[in-house]
């Protein structure tokens, strides 16, 4: 039975964390969704989550959950900004959207401390620097 159900495969959408420097000469993080298809996204759910330890102690966030209604084609979305505290935990974003009438969907993990100064490179459909989910 399970072999019958069409899983449709997740191309050219992604996520990306920027940098941007605000007026206060201050970083400033936040989650782009980036879609590179020659079609919109409809109707894309997008739910993020931290977690991991600290010093031995299990911490946690709270789930956020976005809807974007459409994602155009060739361009990108601001999902949330994303505080640099909470680096060191792994970020969890699920994102679920319909293309037609089938749904796709997948999970893009931030494993801890890989949104980091060191890891950043210059993503075009940005036009910024960030940290870009491969």
């Amino acid at each position: 039975m399970k072999r019958d159900i069409e899983i449709p495969k997740v191309k050219n959408v992604t996520l990306a964390v920027v940098r941007k420097i605000n007026i206060l000469n201050q970083d400033e993080w936040a989650v782009h969704l980036i879609n590179t298809n020659s079609f919109a996204l409809e109707n894309t759910l997008v739910a993020s989550t931290g977690y991991g330890e600290k010093e031995g102690e299990t911490q946690r966030t709270s789930t956020l959950r976005h809807f974007l209604e459409t994602v155009p084609a060739n361009s990108s979305v601001l999902v949330e900004p994303i505080d640099s505290r909470v680096f060191h935990l792994t970020n969890e974003y699920w994102v679920s959207y319909y293309v037609g009438d089938k749904i796709y969907d997948r999970k893009f993990v931030f494993v801890p401390d890989t949104i980091s100064e060191a890891n950043l490179t210059f993503i075009k459909e940005l036009e910024s620097e960030g940290v870009l989910h491969s």
